[in-house]
């Protein structure tokens, strides 16, 4: 008998992505036989890089990964993941706020679709406080985030912080 894929997505706004969401996307990468690392557009969130440059990022940051597929949408994750034949939602966890957030979106997206799981990694320790918007604030402020992003990143934002000065 032929064992099924397992197909997962792994699903965000990577604006900017970072170290901690290449930690989940490698973590991943070894438990699913396909991963979809898919840019999610949120209506309530203005964000720094536009999408052709998230996806550009993403898939320069990724492409030694030969299970992960680079994607973006504007359906909800759950939608997404039934479109690709996903059965799993991944997401990452930080502290005990992103534990709240990440358990009712779960529920909500239990409640769309029963059949699509959601599992959670732990962020490694030393990237507990690592999130998109601490990096986009540090970069701001013309600080050094090359330990917190992939070099792309930390190259695009330095240019991007250069246009807006």
């Amino acid at each position: 008998m032929k064992k099924e894929k397992i197909i997962a997505v792994y699903a965000g706004t990577f604006d900017p992505l970072t170290y901690g969401h290449l930690d989940m996307i490698e973590r991943s990468s070894k438990m699913f036989d396909i991963v979809y690392v898919t840019i999610l557009e949120n209506i309530h969130k203005k964000t720094l890089l536009t999408l052709e440059e998230r996806l550009a990022l993403l898939r320069e940051s990724t492409k030694d990964y030969t299970n992960v597929v680079v994607d973006a949408s504007d359906a909800l994750a759950v939608e997404y993941a039934r479109s690709v034949g996903a059965t799993v939602l991944v997401r990452g966890l930080r502290a005990t706020m992103d534990f709240e957030y990440e358990m009712s979106m779960a529920l909500a997206n239990q409640y769309l679709d029963a059949g699509i799981e959601t599992i959670f990694l732990l962020t490694k320790s030393e990237r507990m406080f690592v999130s998109s918007s601490t990096v986009k604030e540090i970069a701001y402020h013309h600080h050094s985030v090359e330990d917190l992003v992939p070099p792309c990143v930390n190259q695009a934002l330095i240019k991007k912080m250069k246009e807006q000065d």
